[in-house]
């Protein structure tokens, strides 16, 4: 893994990616003029742009003005009373043309040259009923087509929404004001951009994603529904990778059961935060509705039935101190439980008043505490070459290539 320089540190990619995810880039207007017809980068805020290190680590490129300008255009009065934490949405990280190519820079100096991902005409596209792919799905990573939240919220909708989700902010905010909901991608229309993205894109996993919902009963229809489709219209053979299911864990088991027959190939009920104080105010329609149990309930099932790695639950890096996380972590990988590492952007939402990103130490320890778990209980997170918000992959990787010198050495 390569080894770089960020201030005063020596850090590697998986730190590096941590870090640029955590507080945002600038790119040049230049560096979007060069590349955006040749190469995935756009000044849409939906397209969830990316690059590659050197080594092939995948980083989310967040560009904080274009960003910003898109909070702004949006939920006005809530973004408004964003102002007070502009300071801490700035960031030193800026993509610029050094000799006509792509280089991240940290201040004024060099951190490393970047590889951007072939052009793609996805965003482009509509489905047949006239959705519009933007908005609606993106590409993450090399391997994924990801749907993010396929039908509201009703925890967000009733004023408990996750204090760093934007579409729970989204929700939350049209509900205070009576505005209708997002509407929902029919099964066709997911099928549809499924197809072209396996098709066009050379993806071959996908995530399936809703907002939580009061009733097991209503969420157990959308995502049957949609699996019913994938199996029809698209069939689970063309489908190299992977297919993960992120649910609300309903409170009876068959539902499970059904997913992983309709094709789930992993399925995660995600806590976000184990502290339990912290979850009551970051997370409260999670914590007041579903429960820690209930959650912890689910993913033991799976991975008593099913097997280790088949229940993960995503961990929102950041949002909670070293020693909480780490015991949550651990309780879940011994139990066969993947402890998955999506890192929080601050620059979305505040979050218990703090829109501060970690410091290096942090994101350090945490890699190294996720790779002793994944090697003493062979856990094996999902994905090829990782995806651009999330390092749990990355970290994996890291912990074979540390095996593999040890065994060499």
């Amino acid at each position: 893994m390569n080894r770089y320089r960020f201030a005063n540190y020596d850090i590697d990619s998986i730190e590096l990616k941590c870090l640029v995810i955590s507080r945002g880039v600038k790119i040049d207007k230049n560096v979007y003029k060069k590349f955006s017809k040749t190469n995935r980068l756009n000044t849409n805020a939906m397209t969830c742009n990316c690059f590659k290190l050197p080594d092939d680590t995948i980083v989310m490129a967040t560009d904080l003005g274009f960003h910003l300008s898109a909070l702004s255009s949006m939920f006005s009065w809530d973004n408004i009373k964003l102002y007070k934490y502009m300071e801490d949405m700035k960031t030193g990280f800026k993509i610029s043309l050094i000799d006509d190519e792509p280089v991240l820079l940290y201040g004024a100096e060099i951190v490393t040259p970047i590889k951007l991902l072939p052009y793609t005409d996805f965003y482009k596209q509509k489905t047949s009923s006239g959705m519009p792919y933007m908005g609606n799905a993106v590409l993450q990573g090399c391997d994924w087509v990801a749907f993010q939240c396929l039908w509201p919220c009703e925890y967000a909708a009733s004023g408990k929404p996750c204090q760093y989700c934007f579409s729970g902010g989204q929700f939350e905010a049209l509900a205070r004001r009576n505005k209708p909901m997002p509407f929902i991608p029919s099964p066709k229309d997911v099928s549809e951009v499924i197809n072209y993205a396996i098709d066009n894109c050379n993806v071959n996993s996908l995530q399936i994603t809703g907002g939580s919902t009061f009733k097991a009963e209503t969420e157990e229809k959308h995502i049957t529904s949609y699996m019913n489709s994938i199996n029809e219209k698209v069939g689970l053979e063309k489908i190299k990778g992977e297919i993960l299911l992120y649910i609300t864990p309903p409170d009876k088991t068959y539902v499970i059961d059904n997913y992983f027959s309709q094709g789930a190939s992993r399925i995660a009920c995600s806590l976000e935060v184990w502290d339990d104080k912290l979850a009551a105010s970051i997370t409260p329609g999670k914590r007041e509705f579903t429960t820690k149990e209930r959650h912890i309930d689910a993913l033991t099932y799976i991975a008593e039935k099913y097997g280790p790695g088949k229940a993960f639950s995503n961990f929102i890096i950041g949002l909670e101190p070293l020693e909480s996380l780490i015991e949550g972590a651990t309780y879940l990988a011994e139990r066969g439980i993947i402890p998955s590492a999506s890192i929080w952007m601050p620059f979305g939402k505040p979050v218990n008043g703090s829109m501060k990103a970690p410091d290096v130490e942090y994101f350090r320890a945490v890699k190294e505490m996720l790779a002793e778990l994944y090697t003493k209980y062979d856990l094996s997170p999902a994905g090829n070459c990782g995806l651009n918000v999330c390092v749990e992959r990355d970290i994996k990787k890291w912990a074979e290539g540390k095996q593999t010198l040890s065994l060499n050495t």
